[in-house]
């Protein structure tokens, strides 16, 4: 029945999309481990890592357009929760230091130390088992959004006013986050990470296989979404972002749907958080400001929200063009890019790029299927007389 639902769910742009992300997931750790540096075709591992990053960021702009493209809930706060699962992991590879940290102590991280912590807060128990690490990675951000679901959904705050609740509160989280009596490392963060499940988390095997693990995240996430918008659910979260108060009157309960579906948006978001922290070795407050959450819904229009792909495809452009344009002259001017690249997709391509490909694509095979209708349909002309 599952695999039903699944092989329902995807069309020609999906199985492509999945066959390429299964492609990349191979080819990639076998160009780094199996290829000399001395190869063309060699893949520097610091490559693996910025291709991860790339990775976790279109698993989380997928949870953004599962909410915003297919039930019109547009968050500013979606880094919140990434940043919470972020933490989440960022907590248990902390507890795998050890004794090995600067201080040596064998209990308490090294900031703790610095700061005269004489225990380690109870909030920290249980985070040197990955398998408790790995629940709250989605039960923290996915608590968080229930909670704040409830109250919005309830008080029936949408549009613009559900936007900015939303960057309120990843602002709020991030200056919580800053001050050091939190237990969170301040402005720092969490860093200086040594191992994740026994393994180096420096060594090339350890990145490849982040990698891959980031991969098949990124794949599942994308099985899940489309199962969700193709299915009878999907069908009413869409009708409820066409028109919220037409499904409302004919019964549905539309703030149990919205709750629902922004609850498991931010789990996703939070394990994309969970899988960007190892292969990027930091996480600090920085990653709760609100840019950043409107960076990943740019993420989304530029890609086409509504469309599944074009989110994880515009996450991956914008990103690599980021890295690209920071690391020259222009990186003063990266942020005025941006911008002028999220106002020319508005104007121009408001379906985003792939969006914008499905439409021309359709209207193509429109035409060319009416005009074979009419080649068939047409009356054959009249005898024309000899002369």
């Amino acid at each position: 029945m599952t695999s039903h639902i699944l092989i329902r769910s995807l069309d020609r742009d999906a199985t492509f999309f999945l066959v390429a992300v299964a492609a990349v997931a191979t080819v990639v750790p076998m160009l780094n481990l199996g290829l000399p540096e001395s190869s063309l075709f060699h893949v520097p591992t610091y490559l693996v890592a910025l291709f991860g990053k790339y990775i976790c960021y279109a698993l989380l702009a997928l949870s953004i357009d599962l909410i915003w493209g297919y039930c019109g809930i547009l968050s500013l706060g979606h880094g919140a929760f990434f940043a919470l699962g972020g933490y989440a992991m960022g907590m248990y590879l902390m507890r795998q230091i050890g004794a090995r940290g600067v201080y040596a102590d064998p209990i308490l991280p090294d900031f703790m130390v610095f700061l005269n912590w004489k225990s380690l807060p109870i909030y920290w128990f249980g985070f040197q088992h990955f398998a408790y690490a790995s629940l709250m990675v989605v039960l923290v951000p996915g608590a968080l959004a229930f909670v704040f679901g409830w109250f919005a959904f309830r008080s029936r705050v949408t549009g613009v006013y559900f936007s900015i609740i939303t960057q309120a509160l990843t602002y709020a989280l991030m200056l919580g986050f800053f001050r050091n009596n939190f237990g969170f490392g301040g402005n720092n963060g969490l860093t200086d990470f040594k191992d994740i499940l026994g393994f180096n988390v420096q060594a090339e095997t350890t990145r490849n296989v982040l990698f891959s693990i980031s991969c098949v995240a990124l794949i599942l996430g994308f099985l899940l979404c489309r199962a969700i918008v193709t299915s009878k659910f999907g069908k009413v979260l869409i009708a409820i972002r066409d028109a919220e108060a037409r499904t409302r009157f004919l019964g549905y309960r539309v703030e149990s749907y919205k709750l629902l579906i922004f609850t498991l948006s931010a789990c996703m978001a939070g394990i994309a958080g969970a899988l960007y922290v190892p292969q990027v070795g930091i996480i600090n407050p920085s990653e709760f400001a609100p840019s950043n959450s409107i960076e990943a819904v740019i993420w989304v229009a530029v890609g086409g929200r509504g469309t599944s792909t074009g989110a994880a495809i515009g996450a991956v452009l914008v990103n690599y063009a980021k890295t690209y344009f920071t690391s020259g002259v222009l990186a003063p001017y990266w942020l005025f890019m941006l911008g002028g690249l999220f106002i020319g997709v508005t104007l121009f391509l408001p379906r985003g790029i792939v969006g914008s490909l499905q439409h021309w694509t359709g209207l193509r095979r429109d035409r060319i299927s009416a005009a074979a209708e009419d080649g068939v349909t047409a009356p054959p002309a009249d005898p024309q007389p000899a002369e």
